[in-house]
């Protein structure tokens, strides 16, 4: 294994915990914004207000996109094992 490969084995790495945590970071964020939005129209500046329904939405978006996270993870631990198996 050289210098090349290491690098490449962390960079296909590095994106798929980037892939991997997307669905779950965008559903924190739009709901954080559409709170923000609720929290500057009404005047009601509740800290709290604002970590229960991400947590929700965080939540929910792991239920729905764990196939795809399990496939991003399965794809990158195939392609760790085929430069095992083939001695990199």
């Amino acid at each position: 294994m050289n210098e090349a490969d290491a690098l490449e084995l962390m960079r296909a790495g590095i994106w798929t915990v980037i892939v991997g945590s997307g669905p779950a970071v965008a559903a924190a964020m739009i709901v954080g914004i559409v709170i923000a939005l609720f929290q500057a129209l009404t005047q009601i500046q509740e800290a709290t207000l604002t970590f229960v329904p991400k947590i929700v939405a965080v939540f929910l978006a792991l239920m729905a996109a764990s196939p795809f996270i399990g496939a991003q993870v399965y794809a990158f631990s195939e392609q760790v094992y085929a430069r095992i198996e083939s001695g990199f």
